[in-house]
């Protein structure tokens, strides 16, 4: 454990620095940060040159070997941070999870075992938390457990902690049993202020004469940015329900603009966003939240689209800080319930289960199809042996289909060879 006030956090997936900047507010000092997309890591270079950033992929021991971080006499890692691939999980894609090159959530759990941070701090998009993860969640509960971890995961709205846009960040806090019981979720603040509020100052800055009207029109919080990955092309706002919301909003969601409306400028359905104005809807203000980015206007866009909202990443870091140095009270919890009953009836039996013994050990009345629809899900992160004979079908739970860190799964093949559009 380190001195109170020099709390170390190790950052992997850093992206281009929301989650480092809200920990840095926070009071964590940053004892590395890793990330594979060259322009991100240019980004967290130009605006924290003190800090040590490696650039890579963080599942490759030559780019972070965990094991260096692991305690010794006198040091311990106090947080583990990341914000791993979204792709895997989000909604508005295939939902691949376990079988997606770029799924590192579950390996990010597994190197807390190695590392032995005091807590882990994971975020992720709001498809993890949807019934399709119930088994993956449950296994990432389970190993934290094994660990000797207590977890907990949590819905955030970013527009409770003053972002002025609706972002769901699906987030697992893990500690040991006796911090953790210090933890409590950050307090939501309120409301936040609408895009044109937020948004007026700049929209208004080459002397637009349309900018109060547009500011009046857009008195609504921003929809989900999505910052998109290199395997799409050009930056834009969303996909086709929130460009619609812009819209209505008076914005034009089709791209990103390269500077702020002039004076006499009309257009059909409004202006479009600058990076600058997209970075204020994350939360990236020029007070506590200064943060300057690199690259060309596309890769700038993404940069900030991807990001966690350093406002929340700080709210966050307070709240686990507080666990850490003992200076919250304790909160009173149950014990965390099981997030899928039929995953954990199988794997603790380790053997083959008919559907009446399932019923019997989860103390659920399902349907066969509904049963079915659940082993289904299961069978996309797990291997599932099923048995049909005379007798009634059983099912039997197999390895997680996840990379964990081994040498011989295919997602080092699939990673390589996808590396170029893969952030």
């Amino acid at each position: 454990m380190t001195e109170r006030g020099a709390l170390r956090v190790i950052e992997i997936c850093a992206g281009a620095g929301g989650q480092a900047l809200g920990l840095e507010k926070a009071g964590f000092e940053h004892e590395l940060a890793v990330e594979l997309d060259e322009n991100a890591v240019n980004t967290l270079r130009h605006n924290r040159p003190e800090w040590k950033v490696v650039q890579g992929d963080v599942a490759d021991r030559e780019v972070w070997n965990p094991e260096h971080f692991a305690p010794r006499e006198g040091w311990r890692l106090d947080l583990l941070a990341g914000g791993v691939p979204c792709p895997p999980f989000t909604i508005a894609g295939k939902q691949l999870g376990a079988t997606d090159e770029r799924d590192l959530f579950a390996w990010a759990v597994e190197q807390v075992k190695v590392v032995r941070p005091r807590a882990l701090l994971l975020e992720n998009v709001r498809g993890l938390s949807m019934p399709r993860f119930s088994g993956y969640r449950q296994h990432v509960l389970d190993r934290l457990q094994e660990f000797g971890y207590s977890a907990e995961w949590r819905l955030l709205h970013a527009s409770k902690y003053g972002v002025p846009q609706l972002r769901p960040r699906f987030v697992l806090v893990a500690m040991e049993p006796d911090d953790f019981a210090r933890f409590h979720w950050p307090t939501e603040i309120g409301d936040p202020p609408s895009v044109g509020e937020t948004l007026f100052p700049l929209m208004s800055a080459n002397g637009w004469k349309g900018a109060e009207e547009w500011a009046e029109k857009a008195n609504d919080i921003a929809p989900t940015i999505v910052g998109g990955s290199k395997k799409h092309g050009g930056a834009d706002l969303g996909p086709t329900r929130a460009k619609r919301a812009w819209a209505e909003m008076g914005v034009d969601a089709l791209g990103i603009a390269n500077h702020a409306p002039n004076p006499d400028d009309v257009f059909a359905v409004g202006p479009k966003l600058t990076c600058e104005m997209v970075a204020l809807l994350q939360g990236w203000d020029h007070n506590e939240f200064k943060w300057e980015f690199t690259g060309k206007k596309t890769s700038t866009y993404r940069q900030i689209g991807n990001a966690f909202p350093p406002p929340v990443a700080k709210a966050l870091g307070v709240a686990i800080a507080a666990a850490l140095n003992g200076t919250s009270e304790i909160c009173e919890r149950g014990d965390v319930a099981g997030v899928d009953k039929i995953y954990r009836a199988l794997r603790s039996k380790g053997d083959f289960m008919t559907a009446a013994q399932i019923a019997q050990a989860t103390k659920l009345e399902l349907e066969p199809h509904e049963l079915e629809r659940r082993i289904s899900l299961l069978s996309r992160d797990f291997q599932i042996e099923i048995r049909n004979g005379k007798a009634a079908t059983a099912y039997k739970l197999g390895e997680f289909k996840a990379f964990l860190g081994q040498d011989d799964h295919v997602r080092h093949d699939q990673f390589h060879q996808l590396r170029a559009k893969i952030s």
